[in-house]
């Protein structure tokens, strides 16, 4: 069986609902979505999904701001509870840092982050149970907060297919249609065939394996993060998202009372197959989080373990996303998300529908030349001008 599309996107993940959802806004609806098993149901579920816009990266800023206001309209553009709560976002550094901090911000604000530098009295009202005596400079964002990722891209796919999209679920790309130089299409398990004019692959942590039999090399890590909730033993109410970058951990409250936990030092990271990876948390990890949490919220003596879980990153070798042209002609890549996927994902979904419809960027704060796949081969790779001592990595 043979089928034609403008637009294929291979993966139902949130990046690839979203590129769904941007295309059809921006009017291409003969779009087909090909998600091998349903839609959100790889790493995207997995994703701690903190909203936050303190990157050093402006460009990184600029995507999470644009997915910020998507979120906070969400109930009117999607017409559904897509999990986002507007707890607040706050980060402390230790005196190492506060440069980097402060140059950070201003960066942040060039480009429409609503963020500034607030003190320890304002941190003290909003954690009382935190030990906040190592800190010496604290960056807040009132909009930031957390979201569910499956949620959002569920919305993002509703949205898609109501505008004429098709989404196919169980429905597994085995190969690209090559023509030449030009990818034409792909081809499905069961044989049928899809032509297009554009192929995006959206595929996480499986992008090597699929591209890399026609020779495009997108040099992705898949890592293996665990997630650990508390039972906090009080009543915290509505406290903000916590990045701790002295300690190097971040915490967020969740629906129902509990405290989310995530290690933010990725010095050491655990390499792991995403298709065969251990699902939970191991007993070094759970000690881990015992010391860092019980350290830095003495106010929580009778905090306990709840639960945990785990997922992968696909990380590139400067943490930052592919985002553009494949070598290839009609191929688009957006992977390699390193963590950051869910904040920007509808910005990411509105690039890629920039680049196939118009080929570069609609928004100047978003340059395409930022995320494209040369970089790395170019030595030219995408950092942030102020990194923290520790935690550069997703800064």
């Amino acid at each position: 069986m043979n089928e034609t599309a403008d637009v294929v996107i291979v993966g139902g993940g949130i990046e690839g609902a979203a590129a769904a959802w941007a295309l059809s806004q921006r009017g291409v609806s003969d779009v087909l979505v090909a998600e091998r098993n349903t839609v959100a149901s790889g790493m995207t579920g997995k994703s701690s999904g903190i909203v936050r816009c303190h990157y050093g990266v402006s460009s990184l800023a600029a995507m999470a701001t644009v997915g910020l206001e998507v979120f906070e309209k969400a109930d009117e553009m999607f017409g559904t509870d897509i999990g986002f709560r507007q707890t607040g976002y706050v980060v402390g550094v230790g005196e190492a840092n506060v440069e980097s901090m402060r140059n950070s911000l201003a960066a942040q604000r060039a480009v429409g982050v609503q963020t500034e530098e607030i003190d320890h009295s304002d941190v003290a009202q909003m954690w009382p149970f935190a030990d906040l005596s190592p800190f010496a400079a604290f960056g807040w964002e009132s909009r930031g907060g957390y979201g569910d990722a499956y949620l959002t891209a569920q919305a993002f796919a509703v949205s898609a297919r109501a505008a004429g999209v098709r989404i196919r679920q169980g429905a597994t790309v085995t190969d690209l249609l090559v023509d030449g130089d030009a990818v034409t299409g792909v081809r499905l398990a069961d044989g049928c065939t899809v032509s297009a004019g554009a192929v995006v692959v959206a595929t996480g942590v499986w992008t090597r394996s699929l591209l890399g039999p026609y020779g495009v090399d997108v040099p992705i890590r898949v890592v293996r993060e665990q997630i650990v909730t508390i039972d906090p033993g009080v009543e915290t109410g509505n406290v903000p998202v916590f990045s701790d970058l002295v300690s190097l951990q971040y915490v967020r409250p969740e629906v129902g009372g509990d405290i989310l936990f995530g290690n933010s030092d990725l010095s050491d990271v655990e390499e792991a197959d995403p298709d065969n990876y251990l699902n939970r948390a191991t007993e070094a990890f759970v000690d881990l989080t015992v010391d860092k949490v019980g350290t830095r919220f003495p106010g929580l003596p009778a905090a306990a373990i709840r639960t945990s879980y785990a997922g992968c990153y696909d990380v590139t070798p400067d943490w930052n996303p592919v985002i553009g042209e494949g070598p290839l002609d009609g191929l688009f890549i957006a992977a390699g998300f390193s963590g950051h996927g869910f904040k920007i994902s509808p910005a990411v979904g509105r690039l890629v529908a920039d680049l196939v419809i118009d080929g570069r960027s609609a928004d100047p704060r978003i340059p395409e030349n930022d995320f494209r796949l040369s970089r790395f081969a170019e030595n030219d790779l995408l950092r942030t001008p102020y990194p923290y001592v520790g935690a550069g990595q997703m800064r």
